[in-house]
Parts: structure tokens; C-alpha cells; sequence
């Protein structure tokens, strides 16, 4: 880990409202929608991130010569592995093994969303020293709460690469992400499958259609209370049949069709005008993120 004895002038915030929107958002910028103010916010206030569900809000804020902010980035002090999607329980239990105390760790992410997006946020006109400064003040606040580690999980490459330089141990793990070679349609893109999966692909849609299956795709103001109702139902009975835990309230997804709308896109899927299963997605400036489905 890097020693952050230089000196740096940040300081950290214990919840994200703390600072103006359009001030974060300068810094996040359109790409990626995890990172945007409204999203964080609406994880905190629906009471789905907190220091009573081991996520400790513990945002590091940077200045510039200018009074607004230049750099930022989202940081959590945990007390589990729960919700990051990068399993160290191995590191946990050897950690523990050897006497030390693994938890609290600090960990800069985007909680119970393994997207791979920015995690050091920098206005685009401030200088690139901002990297350096967020990066030292991680370690100065990693020492400050006396954590056994600091984690940086599903940054951009190019931030990995930074953050290795500066004395970090670097991991790499796999995603799968589809990309628009230039497709018009969705022919274009069977024509660059083989035959095989061509037939496969044009098989299962043929099934969807003739079991009287539809598609509705809602964003903006077409999004309800009762599309959040339904999606919220799909989401449980999800978690339910993986033997799993709710990260998320059903408050979330209010506060995010009231703050976020325009970047929601919500499928749902309806037989026999029932609705049966939805898939929400989050818009980014070129990105279609799938995040949750049931």
C-alpha cells in the first residue's frame, strides 16, 4: 500500500448530501451512472447504505484553488465482504488466522454494483495531480481508522494502472460485455455469429413470441410507483430462490425513479397482459448497464 506521507488538503464527508450535486457531478461526469451523485444519494437515504448495514459513507472531497470541488471519490468503511461482488473472505480468514483483525477495511466503490466505471472522480479541468492527491488521502485515512486494508475494486483500467504506480497490489478478474460493433439491426449482429448459435438465438425468440410473451421498455416519466411496486416483487422473489439478502429497500428504487427517471430504463415482461418478470437498467453517456432483474 502506498505510504501517503505526503501532505494533502481533502477531507471526508459522512454522507454524500453533504456537498451539492452539480458539484460531485462535475467531477463524475456523464459516463458512467453509478458514480453520479443521485445514485450514491439514493443508496443512503433509502437507508440501503449505512453504518448499521456495514457500509460507513466516508467520501474523500478535494478543493481546488478555485473553492469547488476538483476531485472526489466514493468511499466506505465495511465491517463484512457483503455487497462488493470481489470475494476476499479467503483473505479474511487468513488475515484472521495470523491474529489481526480484518475488519473494518475501507473500501472505495459503488455499493452491490459490479460495474466496472471510475472510482477517482476528476473534473475534467483540474489538474492531474487530483489522482495523486485522492490516492494519498485514502492511505492517510486508512491509517487514520487503523483498517487491516484499503481496497479499490472495479475501477477503469486506466485508474488500475495509476494506482499500481503509486503502490498498490493489483488483481484482475473477468466480465463479459457485450459491445455495438456499428449493428443497424439485430440481424447485423446474427450475421457475425456462426450458423449454430444464428439458429439458437432466432430458436428461443421464436419460443418467447409464441407463448404470447411481450416486451415493454419504461423510462422517464412513464415510470410509476406501481412499475417500482412489481419490479420491487421480482427483485425479493429473486434473492429468495438464491438464498440470498436484499441489499437494496424498496425506498431505493422510489427515490431513484424520482431523482434519476430519465436514466432508468425498466423492461417488463407481460403474458396474458399479467406482468411476470422486469429487468431495470441504468443509461450511461454510451453504456447500457443491466443491473437487476427477477
Amino acid at each position: 500500500m502506498p505510504d501517503g506521507r505526503n501532505e494533502v488538503s481533502a477531507r471526508v464527508i459522512s454522507a454524500i448530501n453533504e456537498v451539492p450535486a452539480d458539484l460531485w457531478d462535475a467531477c463524475a461526469g456523464p459516463s458512467n451512472p453509478f458514480v453520479r451523485h443521485a445514485f450514491l444519494n439514493a443508496l443512503e437515504e433509502s437507508g440501503s447504505v449505512s453504518a448499521e448495514t456495514g457500509w460507513q459513507p466516508q467520501h474523500i472531497v478535494v478543493n481546488g484553488d478555485d473553492g469547488r470541488i476538483a476531485a472526489c471519490l466514493p468511499l466506505y468503511l465495511k465491517s463484512h465482504s457483503y455487497g462488493e461482488y470481489i470475494f476476499d473472505w479467503g483473505w479474511a480468514d487468513a488475515y484472521e488466522r495470523a491474529g489481526g483483525s480484518y475488519y473494518p477495511k475501507l473500501q472505495a466503490a459503488v455499493p452491490f454494483t459490479p460495474a466496472t466505471g471510475p472510482r477517482m472522480l476528476v473534473r475534467e479541468d483540474a489538474t492531474e495531480d487530483q489522482y495523486n492527491v485522492l490516492i494519498a488521502a485514502m492511505v492517510q485515512l486508512s491509517r487514520q481508522h487503523k483498517v487491516s486494508s484499503l481496497h479499490v475494486t472495479f475501477p477503469t483500467e486506466n485508474q488500475w494502472e495509476r494506482m499500481g504506480k503509486a503502490g498498490f497490489l493489483l488483481r484482475t478478474s473477468k466480465q463479459f460485455h457485450w459491445e455495438n460493433r456499428g449493428y443497424e439491426t439485430f440481424d447485423d449482429f446474427l450475421a457475425e455469429l456462426s450458423s449454430r448459435k444464428r439458429k439458437a438465438i432466432k430458436k428461443e425468440r421464436r419460443q418467447v413470441i409464441e407463448q404470447g410473451v411481450t416486451l415493454r421498455t419504461l423510462t422517464g416519466s412513464e415510470l410509476t410507483e406501481d412499475h417500482w411496486d412489481a419490479f420491487y416483487g421480482y427483485y425479493i422473489d429473486t434473492i429468495d430462490r438464491k438464498w440470498g439478502r436484499p441489499y437494496l429497500t424498496r425506498e431505493f428504487f422510489s427515490i431513484l425513479g424520482e431523482s434519476m427517471s430519465e436514466l432508468a430504463v425498466l423492461i417488463l415482461a407481460e403474458h396474458d397482459g399479467r406482468r411476470v418478470a422486469g429487468a431495470l437498467n441504468l443509461r450511461g453517456s454510451d453504456t447500457l448497464f443491466g443491473r437487476n432483474w427477477g
